[in-house]
């Protein structure tokens, strides 16, 4: 593993079982976090996204799940590490942000125990010195009166508010990458851009590397060093953040991307992309995934096995269709 790598995942499969079948959800992934680095990993619901960041926290259920690949941090393989050993690698080493606050917060511990919760775990810190630390962090993600809401409980606090002292819990203990999984989600939007502001700020005090969870693509343009778009399973796209966006290659990012609303055209209709992500036990295993939602193309423009493309330095596309693809109502103009 290289050096300047905060964190390298190598070939990464995250297997859910029904009945007797392993499934993958995430299959053969792999990608390298860098110190002072937002990789944005972004792509519908159900594309797997999420299972991957649960999977580097090592939250799924082993009677249930297989996992096989490295997700290789400072010389550990994180796949092979015991529930003991991981304990104490969360909150320390590799902080997380969840989706839903409310369900995330314990309704019965007060906010000044929950974000101290991991400190008591972590550190050797009294009483008096956590207590400080935790009012320091409820300052530091911008919450006002600290000292009352240290004593409150979650439902108290607004969706906002919560989402913050998610952060504050997920950042107690300076931990080099922190894992955000659509931390914007519900929220209204200029709530939705001091959080984005607040990661930045953090990132940059801290140098910490982010993975940033999203399908909002226009929180990715804001705020992603590198994006690496996810569909059924796999990465179809990785490139830096502004080559993404200013030549954006595979069919599904373009059609992503052409689905955003944009400003300057406010009569003409959203794109909507054909059919949806396959659900695990349909997922085909064999040939173009996205094939299926763009049937005007040619089977011969698909690879049987599609594999990454170096298509520039940094710039990989999966599978040759990206050379073919059109939308279908360009058909007549080419």
């Amino acid at each position: 593993m290289a050096t300047d790598h905060l964190m390298d995942v190598q070939h990464l499969h995250v297997g859910f079982r029904i009945k007797d079948e392993y499934y993958d959800a995430v299959d053969d992934v792999s990608f390298t976090l860098d110190k002072n680095e937002i990789l944005a990993v972004v792509g519908e619901s159900g594309s797997g996204k999420s299972t991957l960041a649960t999977a580097i926290m090592g939250l799924h259920d082993p009677n249930n799940t297989r996992i096989k690949g490295e997700i290789l941090y400072k010389e550990l393989n994180l796949v092979d590490l015991n529930e003991t050993l991981y304990n104490k690698v969360r909150g320390n080493d590799i902080g997380m942000i969840f989706q839903d606050p409310l369900s995330a917060l314990n309704p019965l511990m007060r906010i000044g125990d929950q974000i101290g919760e991991g400190l008591i775990y972590h550190t050797e810190m009294n009483e008096d010195e956590r207590r400080q630390r935790v009012i320091e962090l409820i300052n530091q993600v911008g919450i006002p009166n600290p000292e009352r809401v240290f004593r409150q409980y979650p439902h108290e606090l607004s969706g906002g508010m919560r989402q913050r002292v998610i952060i504050a819990i997920a950042i107690a203990c300076k931990p080099p990458i922190l894992i955000a999984d659509e931390p914007t989600t519900a929220l209204d939007v200029t709530i939705q851009a001091q959080i984005l502001d607040l990661l930045r700020d953090l990132q940059q005090e801290t140098e910490s590397g982010i993975i940033l969870i999203t399908h909002d693509l226009g929180v990715v343009a804001e705020t992603a060093d590198k994006v690496a778009v996810m569909y059924a399973g796999q990465f179809v796209e990785v490139a830096d953040a502004e080559e993404l966006f200013a030549n954006p290659l595979h069919p599904y990012t373009r059609s992503l991307l052409n689905s955003m609303p944009q400003e300057e055209g406010d009569n003409e209709e959203l794109h909507v992309i054909q059919g949806v992500v396959p659900s695990l036990k349909n997922l085909p295993r064999e040939g173009c995934r996205f094939a299926p939602r763009i049937p005007w193309i040619p089977a011969s423009a698909h690879e049987k096995h599609p594999v990454m493309h170096e298509v520039k330095p940094g710039h990989f596309v999966r599978c040759t269709c990206y050379k073919y693809f059109h939308f279908q109502d360009e058909k007549g103009a080419e």
